[in-house]
């Protein structure tokens, strides 16, 4: 079982849809259409791409950051298929920008607020926007992956601790560190994919833990960068001194956004699963797998 609001604004990422965001309003007349499944309509490709969606807002900051990704996952596929790089051969894509509840604190307490109504709702608006597939901009919030796919069956939802796995495998890694948050830690999210993987996942001790933590929250999500990238250093620092130059995967949103721009974090070993993911969904949407 992968277990966690409120809905907000749907941003559409692109003009090419009907349906305008007021539509997807808790409350507001639907105009929009049934929910499409995987099988509607032509079979994805680089003529016909199918619409994908982003479930974000957790925090924002990452959800917007995750579109740019897909952005440029997206020339990556059509450069790599040497097709033009022009605004027509872009998938229409959907970003639903949610007031989620915290996700640790709903892990850790099941008497705190949960999240999984929310994104549960948000999901069903995206497969009504007619998205096929979507990518949740939040590595805790996996922890509901489960039941977020049985809730919107008719749309894939791709995991992100396992299209990290299968990359870090491609590449040839045995082994690599987890940054992220105690949520991600406590239900063993990444240390199962890996495991299937084949990679030994490393983790911090309590200190480390503790600074990532200060890193994403009094940091990232409270604006305060130049905090984020000492705490994440830190954090850093300490595991590539006990344990060499390891992979670091940045398993929450929120680390990429301040570690790589830390000048002591140059010729680190940065790994965003982030990227990964949007990588994966801009596959989907051109039917490359």
């Amino acid at each position: 079982m992968r277990p966690a609001a409120r809905c907000g604004n749907f941003l559409p990422a692109t003009p090419a849809m009907t349906a305008s965001p007021s539509d997807a309003l808790p409350g507001a007349p639907s105009a929009l259409p049934p929910a499409a499944t995987a099988s509607d309509g032509p079979k994805a490709s680089f003529e016909h791409p199918a619409t994908v969606g982003i479930l974000g807002g957790m925090g924002p900051a990452a959800g917007v950051d995750f579109a740019r990704l897909f952005v440029q996952a997206c020339e990556q596929c059509l450069r790599e298929a040497q097709r033009p790089v022009r605004d027509q051969a872009f998938p229409a894509h959907w970003l639903a920008q949610l007031p989620v509840a915290d996700r640790t604190a709903a892990l850790q307490d099941a008497r705190a607020p949960q999240p999984l109504d929310g994104m549960r709702h948000g999901l069903g608006q995206l497969a009504r926007l007619g998205a096929r597939a979507a990518a949740i901009s939040c590595n805790t919030a996996h922890a509901w992956h489960d039941a977020l796919q049985d809730a919107v069956p008719g749309l894939e939802l791709l995991h992100i601790a396992d299209e990290t796995a299968v990359a870090l495998r491609v590449r040839g890694h045995a082994r690599a560190v987890l940054l992220a948050t105690r949520g991600t830690y406590r239900i063993g999210l990444y240390a199962r994919a890996f495991a299937d993987a084949g990679i030994e996942c490393v983790l911090p001790d309590e200190t480390g833990k503790d600074l990532l933590m200060q890193g994403i929250y009094d940091g990232v999500k409270a604006g305060d960068m130049a905090l984020a990238r000492s705490r994440f250093v830190e954090a850093g620092s300490e595991l590539r001194d006990r344990h060499g130059d390891l992979p670091l995967v940045m398993a929450c949103t929120e680390i990429p956004l301040a570690l790589p721009s830390a000048p002591e974090a140059a010729g680190w070993n940065l790994v965003d699963p982030s990227a990964i993911l949007a990588l994966a969904l801009a596959r989907r949407a051109y039917g490359l797998g």
